[in-house]
């Protein structure tokens, strides 16, 4: 793995606890620098950071206060 590669994955927490949950991405990593690209959408699409994700999860928090204030009349 090159030094940029380590130095982008030691800076980031959420990438070290997905490379420990998932291990076979160290060999992919070691093998095919250039596919760090699609570990940090593998990344962004686990953990839900992606805009789409987050937008979703606002709409539900909106959902649910319109359920809970129908609730209240």
């Amino acid at each position: 793995m090159n030094l940029d590669t380590q130095f982008k994955i030691k800076n980031n927490p959420l990438y070290i606890r997905y490379l420990r949950e998932n291990s076979n991405w160290y060999k992919i990593l070691n093998r095919e620098p250039n596919s760090f690209k699609t570990f940090e959408e593998e990344v962004k699409a686990n953990y839900k950071l992606r805009p789409a994700d987050r937008l979703s999860q606002a709409l539900d928090y909106i959902e649910m206060f319109e359920t809970i204030m129908s609730t209240l009349k």
